[in-house]
């Protein structure tokens, strides 16, 4: 399976690996992120109120236009201490795509950062099989969070053709909140909602997500890291809006506790 790089990768850093034709580079020493630092380790599931809250939001996302099939950025970071929670993800990935065929079908998009300055994007794959062997081809690598780069990266794939929504799964952010923030306001103006799911409880990445949500009218949530049910059941949520919009939503959330509270988050102002 082969990867290209993000468009804006060329554009900013070169290609992913001319650096390692390069002498080594003599870093400063790494000061401690907020990756690294104490935390509070997330329980096995966020509570029931975190949950419906998140699940609430969805009311209010920018609709996606019936019609033809949702296009869905699943962005991860793949650095190192994401390994438990990329299996976890490709264990339930199955259930966005199984959870919209009676809405129109679901295009996703494969997008991670990991190591030096490495940030790539798959093809866009339509079924779940395809999307399993995209993840099972990639090793988690040690490095920085770059989430900038896959916000820059939603905004030219929507330039081209709509992105319905974004998903972001993490557990830290340790770069500008401002410069985050700049770019989701972008996609908010561009209609793409970006719905975020932390593991953990960092203070600062919290606080950075719901901005980012905010700012886009999408939705973050918390999840532990044996709690594969809630996030598939987020997931799901997330894939049928990105299909059929909130009418779409609605009646998928008929008789389901989690998809209605979403419905509910995204109302907010």
């Amino acid at each position: 399976m082969i990867f290209v790089p993000c468009a804006w990768e060329l554009a900013i850093a070169g290609f992913t690996l001319q650096w390692r034709n390069k002498s080594p580079m003599v870093l400063p020493p790494k000061t401690p992120s907020n990756k690294e630092a104490p935390h509070e380790i997330a329980p096995a599931e966020s509570s029931r109120a975190e949950i419906d809250a998140f699940l609430a939001q969805v009311r209010t996302a920018p609709s996606a236009k019936p019609g033809g099939a949702g296009r869905l950025i699943f962005a991860m970071d793949a650095t190192m201490s994401r390994r438990p929670t990329w299996d976890m993800a490709l264990a339930v990935q199955a259930e966005m795509f199984n959870a919209v065929k009676a809405v129109g079908g679901l295009d996703v998009q494969l997008v991670f950062f990991r190591g030096f300055d490495e940030c790539r994007a798959s093809r866009w794959v339509s079924d779940a099989a395809a999307l399993a062997r995209l993840m099972t081809a990639v090793e988690c690598r040690g490095g920085y969070t770059q989430i900038r780069k896959v916000l820059k990266h939603a905004l030219r794939e929507t330039a081209s053709a709509k992105v319905s929504a974004l998903v972001y799964v993490g557990d830290a952010m340790e770069e500008s909140a401002d410069e985050l923030c700049n770019l989701a306001g972008q996609l908010g103006l561009l209609s793409v909602p970006v719905f975020l799911f932390q593991e953990g409880h960092d203070g600062e990445t919290r606080a950075c997500f719901k901005e980012i949500a905010r700012l886009t009218r999408g939705a973050t949530c918390r999840f532990g890291a044996g709690s594969a049910a809630q996030l598939r059941e987020l997931l799901e949520a997330v894939a049928v809006y990105a299909a059929g919009g909130r009418t779409a939503l609605q009646h998928y959330a008929k008789g389901r506790a989690g998809p209605t509270l979403l419905l509910e988050q995204i109302s907010k102002p």
